[in-house]
């Protein structure tokens, strides 16, 4: 997927970790590993609401498009 997650980033700059981030948005902390590891499929608008709105950053301070092979395309698209 071309979709990266910054969550390491913006932590380590906040010195915030996960546990406490978990605790002040709501969400569990293994649904916050899985958006960090970039393992996650999709987030919610709720999620990336409540992460900005703590972390006191922009949607794109947490995520970036970065092309990869085989990714963008207009081939790619059904």
């Amino acid at each position: 997927m071309a979709i990266r997650v910054q969550l390491d980033r913006i932590l380590l700059e906040r010195r915030m970790s996960l546990t406490e981030l978990s605790d002040r948005v709501g969400v569990t902390i293994a649904n916050l590993s899985i958006l960090k590891t970039g393992k996650a499929r999709a987030v919610r608008f709720s999620t990336l609401d409540a992460l900005c709105r703590e972390l006191q950053c922009q949607p794109g301070d947490l995520m970036g498009f970065e092309p990869g092979p085989g990714d963008g395309g207009l081939e790619d698209v059904d």
